[in-house]
Formats: C-alpha cells, structure tokens, sequence
C-alpha cells in the first residue's frame, strides 16, 4: 500500500487512451489499493490509473459524502453502455488539473459496464455524483479531460496556465 504521486496537466500521459486489463493478478490488485489510499488522499472521488502514471483501464470511485459511509468500488475496463438523453451542468474538479473547477454538462443518468476485482462483470446504473465520476473516470482512461468538454477558449487558457507553471516549475 503506497500513495503515488498524481500527474498533472499538461503531462502528455494523461492524452493517451489506456489499455485494458487482460488478467486481474496481484499488480492489478495492489494497483488499486494504492489508487484508493491515493485518491482518498487526495482528496478525490475518483481515480483513473492513467493519473499515477499507469495507461491501464483501471478506475477507483468512491463518491460518498462526509461522514456517509464508504462505498468504494473498482472498476476493471469500464465502459458506459448507456447514457440518457437528459443532461446536467455542475461545477467539475480534476486531481490532474488542481484548484480548477469548471461547469461541465454531462448526461444525468449512466450504465457502466466493468470487471471487479475478482473479474465478475458487473454493471451499475449511476445517477447524481456517482454518474458524474463514472463519466469523468471513463473520460480519463479515453485520455479526454474534463476541460474538453469546455470551449476551446476556455481550455486554451487552462492548457496555458498549466503549461507555464509546469516550466516554471522545471527551471527551479
């Protein structure tokens, strides 16, 4: 069990479209304990293994609130099967992409397809916030970010600020 460090924009992992998981083994399972550890670290709701430098498809989410108990779940090559049609704008964050929110529209409602763990395949139909990192997370091992889905003048400015404290950061 370890807390990996989370790449940020603009690091140009984050654009690449992971792998899937061909066999659920011991690294993937060490893989996601430490994806928990980190995200709950973080603090975060969700993970996608692309953010600590693995282009795996492998996704951890836990979109509890407070003091509600946890429900973390992992998701082993996730993929939305089904969205709806009505959709909702809410402020977005990314571990990636820190101390940016933005408002994103996405659909309400989602069916996510997945292996757990132990390489059942499951499927969750995910409303509210659960739906919403569900979205975020495939987005990620799709190597998009939630600032795609801002205009390009928005996201523009948000690759240019990243991008700049990046280089100042490397000529310290």
């Amino acid at each position: 069990m370890a807390i990996r460090p989370i790449i940020v924009l603009p690091e140009k992992l984050l654009r690449v479209v992971s792998e899937p998981v061909a066999r659920i083994d011991d690294e993937t399972r060490t893989l996601v304990t430490d994806m928990f550890e980190t995200m709950y670290d973080a603090p975060g709701v969700g993970l996608a293994a692309v953010q600590v430098g693995v282009p795996k498809r492998v996704v951890t989410i836990d979109a509890t609130r407070g003091d509600d108990e946890k429900n973390p779940i992992a998701m082993i090559n996730p993929e939305i099967v089904w969205s709806s049609e009505e959709t909702v704008a809410q402020e977005e964050g990314c571990l990636s992409i820190p101390e940016y929110l933005d408002q994103v529209i996405r659909p309400d409602r989602v069916k996510v397809r997945f292996l757990d763990l132990e390489g059942k395949e499951q499927e969750i139909d995910a409303d509210g916030l659960l739906a919403r990192v569900v979205q975020h997370e495939v987005d990620h091992i799709n190597g998009v970010l939630f600032i795609d889905h801002l205009s390009k003048l928005k996201r523009d400015r948000v690759i240019k600020k990243y991008t700049k404290a990046a280089k100042r950061v490397a000529a310290e």
